[in-house]
């Protein structure tokens, strides 16, 4: 019998140029030196997306159920993360953060995150009313807590600096628009420019678009991304806040609620909330992409969501069309704020996985094909937890090139 013999381009193609693809090239090359990693981007440059559009936080892990993929990877990748930023002098702080109750129907919960903090090895300082004043002046609440492991990043210098010392090829520019993939002989990708890229394995860190490469590959993943942006503004009189604030979240949902962040550059950023993106890379209302609202509308999860959650969705849209009503979901914490205060600022979209029966995804979900490892849901803590995420999606990456 004849074999085809087949000029590879590289020994793991993948797709995906944010934190968690860079983190996987890296992971890769250091636990197998040699292999040939090619990271196609879309972009013209790392990390446009989710990674450079979020709050820049590194997560202590507090909230997420213990034993879970995002406890274990949030707690051990922040601290890995701490260290990177260190070694190679990328901005970075480690500043806490509290958690402020500004209502009495909330104290059960954030009791509950105490416990849960515990359970994931956390060091929790449980704080009454008076107790807030010493680490955050003009935040007023009837309880919180201060969670000393919860830092500050620049997580697009985290990325850029992955890919560079990851050793691989980084094309950006680099659309995939088809995928060829045959369990004898690899994968063959091309893009939007006509270039065709072959691997033996393929590795799909496209965010927010990798349901869609998991069925350009031939997987059925099971799910859909459905976006939701998270818009946010500047704190004109930064002074009112000297690190992290958020209010306690609600546990039905993955989403953290309007915060205060002062970032590595000074300045404090007050959001996100979460509203439905009317694009994949909705930034904006004006923002429309007809086939992928379609795409979103079409996946019976998306109405499952909207009849379940709509007392929910009604109040974000709200404080999305009103600055007012934003305004008083930060004046619960922060009481001195003005809408005088809030300066327009970036927004960023948040690829939510959910299931059929419109399910949230909860946690990581990373599945396999023949030659394939697809990353299926990474929002929040990903980029905290990228070290650790690229680390498993590059064992499952290895074992899969080994068998091909």
């Amino acid at each position: 019998m004849r074999v085809r013999s087949v000029a590879y381009d590289c020994d793991v193609l993948v797709v995906g140029g944010g934190i968690v693809g860079l983190s996987t090239a890296y992971a890769i090359t250091r636990a197998a030196p040699g292999t040939r990693v090619t990271v196609l981007e879309k972009e013209a440059g790392p990390a446009r997306h989710q990674t450079g559009r979020n709050s820049g936080v590194i997560h202590s892990g507090i909230y997420y159920r213990p034993g879970s993929l995002k406890a274990r990877y949030a707690v051990r990748g922040a601290a890995e993360m701490v260290k990177f930023c260190a070694e190679y002098d990328i901005d970075h702080a480690v500043t806490g953060k509290l958690i402020v109750a500004t209502e009495r129907e909330e104290l059960p919960r954030l009791h509950a995150l105490v416990q849960r903090g515990r359970e994931n090895g956390i060091p929790v300082r449980e704080l009454g009313a008076a107790q807030i004043a010493e680490y955050e002046p003009e935040v007023r609440g009837l309880a919180a807590i201060h969670v000393g492991t919860t830092g500050i990043c620049d997580f697009v210098g985290v990325a850029r600096r992955l890919g560079e010392a990851s050793g691989a090829e980084i094309r950006y520019g680099a659309e995939v628009v088809a995928v060829d993939r045959r369990a004898s002989l690899g994968v063959a990708v091309r893009t939007a420019s006509g270039e065709v890229v072959r691997g033996r394995v393929l590795v799909n860190c496209a965010g927010l678009y990798c349901d869609e490469v998991a069925r350009l590959t031939g997987d059925a993943p099971g799910m859909r991304i459905v976006p939701f942006r998270g818009e946010y503004y500047s704190l004109a009189r930064g002074s009112l806040v000297r690190g992290l604030v958020y209010p306690v979240p609600d546990p039905a949902f993955p989403f953290l609620g309007v915060h205060l962040t002062r970032g590595v550059d000074g300045g404090v950023h007050i959001g996100p909330n979460a509203v439905p993106a009317l694009a994949r890379e909705g930034y904006g209302w004006s923002v429309v992409r007809p086939r992928e609202l379609a795409s979103t509308l079409a996946w019976p999860g998306a109405w499952a969501i909207a009849r379940r959650h709509w007392r929910y969705g009604a109040g974000e849209l709200r404080r999305s069309l009103s600055k007012a009503a934003f305004t008083a979901a930060v004046r619960r914490m922060l009481p001195a704020v003005t809408s005088d205060d809030l300066v327009p600022a970036g927004a960023g979209v948040r690829a939510q996985a959910v299931l059929r029966d419109g399910t949230l995804v909860d946690d990581f979900l990373i599945r396999e094909g023949v030659r394939a490892v697809h990353v299926l849901n990474a929002p929040s803590p990903a980029a905290t937890a990228s070290l650790p995420i690229g680390r498993e999606v590059a064992r499952r990456a290895l074992s899969a090139l080994a068998e091909a």
